[in-house]
This record gives structure tokens, C-alpha cells and sequence, in this order.
């Protein structure tokens, strides 16, 4: 068996941390993130925990069917995940669980009356499997780094579940949780352009169930399709930048049987920045913004992640 220096192993496993920023939260509505090196494996057995923080201002509120005009909101949420990464049918796979927590207000006009909801609660527990189907095998150290160091095209696929866990009040209009469960369906590739340039292009669908105890009264909702595409720079290991870019539209709700006006066609665009430091840990610097919006949210996200790599 090769064995490697202890600086190469530090700088390998740098690498292969960086993978679980790259799946984090976005707070409207989970349609909406931005996630370049989604499909970028890790060697077998690694295990990572996450903690993250994410700031948003701007006319954004966790629900778009509820009747508010001149919103503003000013929104924390704060996020705990674990990853693991394991071998399915042969090929490199990862497991992961998160949980968001999520303070601020939202204000605006009610009914044209001027109205406030301050909050703090657990948002919605989710789920992701991703599975690399072409290109990317259950890995060793020897192997990750030979990938590193000639990447080849990589495609892959995740599902993600999020189920009904956060506080759901139904006498109150604005609330954390979102009291239906929701799983999104996802196809991706990287494509290295050169050693150190990778894009990254994937193909998502959103599916909602139902919430039969929203206020106004049952709320339907079609799928969100979302198309994204990333341009990663890799500086050294682990130490990697990207421009993210995200499309998604769809999404047209059903309140008590009526139709809304509501379908989404928004564009999101981004930058990420990760950096590691001494040898288990990263930290995620990101900002997002909705450049054009309709029916979606017109805001900034400003967005901090720490993580450590367990083993």
C-alpha cells in the first residue's frame, strides 16, 4: 500500500472537507441554493461536521402566498449538519442531515395595516443522498489525490428530503417550519476545463406535499425547476473560489382552491470562497443576490460556514 507524507494527507483531506459547504441552506425556500462542488467526491470514510450562520435583508418572507406588501425582513439562521460519506453500488456516496434555526422579523402592510412577526425557532430537518454515477468510484486517499491532480469528468445524482420538523404555528400567517414534507430530485456534472478551472452544471425539480392548516386555507403548490451552473478556481488544496449562478421557475400555489399569480421565473447569482486552515478545518465566505425576481424575493444573503473534518 502507498502511504503518503503527513502534509500530503493534510492537504487531501483539506480537499475533500470543502465538499459539505457546499450543500448548506438557502432560507426562502430551499429551491433557491446555490451549490457549486455538490457532486465533488471525498475518500471513503469521511466524516464532517458543519456549523454555519446566514444573514438576509432585503423583501424576502419565508412564505410568498401570504398577503404582506412592502415587506422587509431581517433574517439569521444558524444550521448543524453531518456528513458522511460512504460506498453505494461501488461508487463514491455521501449522507447527510442539517437543521436550521432561524431568528429575525419580516414587516411590511397587512391588509394596509402595518404589521411585524418576530421569530425564532427550528426550521425543517432535511436529508440529502448523493451518488456519484459516472466518473467519480469509491475512493481511497491514493485515489482522491490522483483525481485532484487529473480530474475527469464526473456525473451525478442527489435526492434530498426535507421533512416537517420546524415550529408551525397555523393561527399565525409567517412561520419557520413549513408544515409539508418536500423532496428535491437532482441531476449533475463537473466538467474540468483545465487542472485548476472546473464546471459545474446540474438540473434540479422540487416537489411539494400539501399543508392542510395554512391560515387561508389548503395550500397546493406545483414543482420548481431550477438549472444551475458554477465556475470553480482551484488556488491550492482545499482553497478554491467559484461564480454561481442559479435559474428557477415553477412553483404556481393553489390557496383554498384558488389559483395564484404566483409562478416564479428568478435568477440568483453568487459567489463562493472556501478556505482551510491548519488541518481539519474550513470556512465558507459567501454572498448571494436576486438579481431578477418575479414572484421570488428581492434580497441579500451574506453567508459564514465553519466545519471540521472528524476523523
Amino acid at each position: 500500500m502507498f502511504i503518503f507524507g503527513a502534509m500530503n494527507i493534510m492537504n487531501i483531506w483539506r480537499v475533500a472537507l470543502v465538499w459539505v459547504i457546499c450543500s448548506l441552506w438557502a432560507v426562502e425556500v430551499t429551491a433557491q441554493e446555490l451549490t457549486p462542488r455538490l457532486y465533488w467526491p471525498s475518500p471513503k470514510g469521511t466524516r464532517v461536521l458543519v456549523t454555519g450562520y446566514s444573514y438576509i435583508t432585503g423583501g424576502v418572507v419565508f412564505d410568498r402566498t401570504i398577503p404582506i406588501s412592502e415587506a422587509n425582513s431581517r433574517i439569521n439562521s444558524s444550521i448543524l449538519a453531518y456528513l458522511q460519506t460512504i460506498e453505494l453500488w461501488g461508487r463514491s456516496s455521501n449522507l447527510m442531515v442539517e437543521l436550521p434555526y432561524a431568528w429575525g422579523h419580516t414587516k411590511g402592510f397587512l391588509a394596509g395595516e402595518p404589521a411585524r412577526r418576530d421569530f425564532a425557532a427550528f426550521g425543517d430537518l432535511g436529508f440529502t443522498m448523493t451518488v456519484n454515477l459516472l466518473g467519480a468510484p469509491s475512493m481511497t486517499l491514493e485515489d482522491f489525490l490522483e483525481l485532484r491532480t487529473n480530474p475527469h469528468p464526473i456525473i451525478g445524482a442527489s435526492l434530498k428530503v426535507v421533512a416537517p420538523t420546524g415550529n408551525y404555528d397555523e393561527e399565525r400567517l409567517i412561520n419557520v417550519g413549513a408544515n409539508r414534507w418536500a423532496a428535491r430530485a437532482q441531476l449533475g456534472s463537473i466538467i474540468p476545463l483545465k487542472p485548476t478551472w472546473l464546471l459545474e452544471l446540474s438540473a434540479s425539480v422540487w416537489f411539494f406535499g400539501d399543508d392542510d392548516d395554512f391560515l387561508p386555507g389548503k395550500r397546493v403548490q406545483n414543482p420548481i425547476f431550477a438549472g444551475q451552473f458554477n465556475i470553480i478556481k482551484r488556488f491550492r488544496p482545499g482553497f478554491w473560489g467559484s461564480l454561481d449562478i442559479s435559474f428557477f421557475g415553477g412553483g404556481r400555489q393553489t390557496i383554498g382552491g384558488g389559483g395564484l399569480s404566483d409562478t416564479q421565473r428568478n435568477l440568483k447569482v453568487g459567489g463562493t470562497l472556501v478556505i482551510p486552515f491548519k488541518r481539519r478545518h474550513a470556512i465558507k465566505i459567501g454572498y448571494a443576490n436576486g438579481v431578477v425576481t418575479r414572484y421570488g424575493s428581492d434580497f441579500d444573503q451574506f453567508l459564514l460556514t465553519y466545519q471540521v473534518l472528524l476523523n
